[in-house]
């Protein structure tokens, strides 16, 4: 089950944009409206504490996965550009309702890994984390020797969840749990 009292990472600020103080955000959420309806919003630099701020505004940058936001307060080109590389947040409790075959990335913490080995499902580790500020990847810590491996969160790698049963299955390329 998700920590309600987590952080989630939905965006990331990569650049101000123009000269009146939006950022162009990078998102790493499906749901566009953390992005265009206005609101509170949490904004973190590095791990600090988050800090609170409000989006006045946004849209979405045609064929891309970025947004163009504004921010109450930030209204110059010099202001945005301290919010560069800081991280755009929301509580864990404020998670949208998904559909019955859903899940939230956050709900893969814990869950035990298994691989299908001659014709038999053997558990292999469990997730302990996701990097997902560049790409979306599982943390792995493998129990034959606590090492900790970076799986990509892909259809082919992983094939099967079930967040009922707590388990996934991975299909991992030749080698890739010996990086």
């Amino acid at each position: 089950m998700i920590n309600k009292n987590e952080w989630l990472v939905v965006g990331l600020i990569t650049s101000c944009h123009g000269i009146n103080g939006q950022v162009k955000v990078k998102s790493l959420s499906d749901f566009e409206e953390r992005f265009i309806k206005p609101g509170i919003r949490w904004l973190q630099k590095e791990s600090e504490t988050p800090s609170k701020i409000e989006l006045t505004s946004g849209y979405k940058q045609p064929g891309k996965e970025t947004f163009i936001i504004k921010f109450q307060g930030i209204s110059n080109r010099n202001h945005a550009e301290q919010l560069k590389k800081y991280k755009i947040l929301v509580k864990s409790n404020k998670l949208p309702e998904l559909n019955k075959a859903e899940f939230h990335l956050l709900e893969l913490i814990n869950l035990q890994v298994k691989i299908l080995e001659n014709e038999e499902l053997k558990l292999i580790g469990q997730v302990i984390g996701l990097e997902n500020e560049k790409n979306n990847l599982l943390i792995i810590e493998l129990f034959r020797d606590q090492k900790k491996v970076l799986v990509p969160f892909v259809k082919e790698i992983v094939p099967l969840i079930d967040i009922k049963n707590n388990f996934l299955i991975i299909k991992p390329p030749k080698g890739l749990l010996e990086l």
